[in-house]
Formats: structure tokens, C-alpha cells, sequence
């Protein structure tokens, strides 16, 4: 029998998880139980109405995403961290900046979270060693951890255990740091009390509702992903909805809108890891300078970041719609001719994909 499950004085072994997270860069600590069965129901509608789109891995693994005990048999309890990852050199104002960004159509706009290094190696590698530590003070342990890497049900489980609440946007939402954040969690054979839940605090606001493109939020809490930017540009593979592409002005990679316009995010905090940084090309490039990237630049300016995933057939596809949306609102003739241009470069591209979006990015002219 381990020292884990006899020593006396749960909260303070919870105390010491949360200090020790804390030190390896988590931003907070908690811990929920595993029986999420009241969220079944929703999860249910949700992928009955087929709002999951391409990512046929949701139907597939059913409801283990609401049964943390049956996607990790002997699972007692779950330990999930929060990670603020908005760069170390964010400004004051930093929402009105991101909008003006996008109010600059021939500027390429990448989601904030995605600029600087793959958070999936970040926090995967920090959750390994709290489990590690959590292991050598407690004794054996038996544990997984996840990082966005399986059906895990992570904003569920993060506001259970007091994280904070979730915003009609369906993202997590916590007083102090808004939405700008990573969600990470370890499934522990462990019964550690749980950490107090938080009230709901977005009251009447539907201010993410409104903003949305291509009003992918259709309902306070419910969000179809068939719609919504950031499932457009990085999980759907083939071509993107005729009827959409307009509505994506320049975004190529990701959208924030939602998380821009949210009154929480004034308290949005910076992350004291390097790991966050924006990378040279991610922030200020224009749509041009980023579609004229070929195969070999595109690997080498997103090597370890989350970008490199959908390789450099998606990303031209995504380029190709912002530089179509671009063109249709040049009234400058140098600036058309410009875009006209950096289109025409890839009109015999070996992908019939990228030809497809190219030959609708030169229609808009």
C-alpha cells in the first residue's frame, strides 16, 4: 500500500501539489472529482447536431470524454493546471492592438496562443514533472497526463474544480486572468478533495456572441465548429465553404475575436516563460511576405510551434482566402496589383487545393 493513499491531511497534500505547479510556471492548480455525468447530456446534443464537424475522433471515443474513470480505468480524481501564455511583452492595451491588426486586411493575423512555441510540449513537460515530484514526496502513482492529446472534457473539468467558469463562448473564464490561458490535466489513481467551484460572472454580457465572423456561437454555451475560424484554418483539411470564406477577413491561422472582445480579458496576464514569445514572421508579416513561403521556409520558421501541423498546403489554402478578402477591398490600384501578384504566383501550384482558393482569391478582384 502506498504512502500516497494513507497519509493523513488531504488539503495539505493538495496545498503542496498546487506550490510545486506553481513553481514549474502553472498559473494555478485544482482538483475536481470524475463524475461528470450531468455534462453527458450536452455532449450528446452537441454531437447528434453534428457541430464537431471533421474531427470524427469526438463521435468515436462516445462519452469516455464525460467518464474520466473509464478513459483511464482507476482513475479517483483530476488535477488540472492553468497556464497564462500572452508573451512577457504584451502591452498595456493589448486588445486594442489586436484589433487594429485586424482592421488592416493585408495584415497576416495568427491566433496570440500560436506565435510562440507549441504549448502541447510546454505544458506536457511540466505536467511530467509534477507527477514526478508529486510521485518522490507521496510515494507510487499511478497517473496520466494530457495536454489537448485525447478526449478529455478539460473546460468541464477546470471549472469543477474552481478554475473558473465557462464563458458563452464556451472557453474558460476566471476573474483574475481571463481566457488567455492553456488547460492541462493529470488523471490521478488518487482521491484528493476537491477544490471549490466559482459563480458564473458573464451575467447578461454577449458581447463574444456578437462579434463572432461567421457567428459560429449559435446559442449562449454552444459553438459549431463547422463554422468557427480556428476549426476553418487548422482541423478542417479540405476546401473551406464558399459561403465562409468571406466572413474570415485575414485570419490564417486560429481566431481570437471572442477572447478579444471580453470585458474578463482586461485582467488577462503575461507568462513569465520565454516559451510564449512571438517568433520573428508570426505577428507583424503581411499576407503577401507569409504566402510567399515556400515548403522549406514555412518548416523552418514553425519548427516546434503549433503552426507546423497543418502543414504548408493548409496554410497557403488559409493565406489564399484572407488574400482573396484583401484584394476585394483594395481600392488602391498598386496595392490590387500587389495581390493580384503574390495569387498568380501559385496558380500552377501542384495542389489542386491551393489552386482551388487561389483561382476564388483572384475572382474577388
Amino acid at each position: 500500500m502506498n504512502n500516497f493513499r494513507t497519509h493523513n491531511g488531504d488539503d495539505a497534500r493538495v496545498s503542496n501539489i498546487q506550490e510545486w505547479g506553481l513553481a514549474l510556471g502553472f498559473s494555478q492548480i485544482s482538483v475536481s472529482g470524475v463524475d461528470l455525468s450531468s455534462a453527458e447530456p450536452g455532449l450528446s446534443a452537441w454531437l447528434a447536431a453534428g457541430f464537431h464537424g471533421d474531427m470524427a475522433y469526438m463521435a468515436a471515443h462516445g462519452m469516455k470524454r464525460a467518464r474520466p474513470a473509464e478513459l483511464v480505468p482507476g482513475t479517483l480524481s483530476v488535477i488540472s493546471a492553468r497556464m497564462d501564455y500572452l508573451p512577457a511583452t504584451t502591452p498595456e492595451g493589448w486588445q486594442a492592438v489586436e484589433f487594429d491588426r485586424l482592421q488592416r486586411p493585408q495584415q497576416a493575423i495568427v491566433s496570440l496562443y500560436a506565435r510562440g512555441r507549441d504549448y502541447h510540449k510546454v505544458l506536457r513537460n511540466r505536467l511530467q514533472k509534477l507527477s514526478d515530484r508529486i510521485a518522490l514526496e507521496f510515494g507510487p502513482l499511478g497517473y496520466r497526463v494530457f495536454t489537448d492529446s485525447a478526449p478529455v472534457l478539460e473546460v468541464e473539468l477546470a471549472a469543477r474544480s474552481g478554475q473558473g467558469w465557462r464563458g458563452k463562448h464556451t472557453l474558460l473564464l476566471n476573474r483574475d486572468a481571463g481566457s488567455m490561458f492553456f488547460l492541462g490535466e493529470i488523471f490521478v489513481d488518487v482521491a484528493l478533495p476537491p477544490t471549490p467551484a466559482v459563480a458564473d460572472h458573464c451575467g447578461s454580457c454577449s458581447a463574444c456572441i456578437d462579434i463572432c465572423p461567421t457567428q459560429a456561437i449559435v446559442a449562449p454555451y454552444r459553438v459549431d465548429a463547422r463554422r468557427c475560424i480556428s476549426y476553418l484554418t487548422i482541423e478542417h483539411a479540405g476546401p473551406i465553404p464558399l459561403e465562409l470564406r468571406p466572413l474570415m477577413g485575414n485570419h490564417i491561422y486560429g481566431c481570437d475575436d471572442c477572447q478579444l472582445v471580453c470585458p474578463w480579458n482586461k485582467f488577462a496576464r503575461t507568462s513569465a516563460l520565454p516559451d510564449f514569445d512571438a517568433r520573428a514572421g508570426l505577428a507583424d508579416q503581411s499576407l503577401a511576405e507569409v504566402f510567399a513561403w515556400t515548403e522549406a521556409v514555412f518548416l523552418n520558421l514553425t519548427e516546434g510551434g503549433p503552426i507546423r501541423r497543418i502543414g504548408h498546403e493548409r496554410w497557403l489554402r488559409n493565406v489564399a482566402v484572407a488574400l482573396g478578402n484583401a484584394l476585394r477591398g483594395a481600392a488602391n490600384a498598386e496595392v490590387r496589383q500587389a495581390l493580384q501578384s503574390a495569387l498568380q504566383t501559385c496558380q500552377t501550384h501542384p495542389s489542386a487545393l491551393v489552386r482551388e482558393h487561389v483561382a476564388w482569391a483572384l475572382a474577388q478582384a
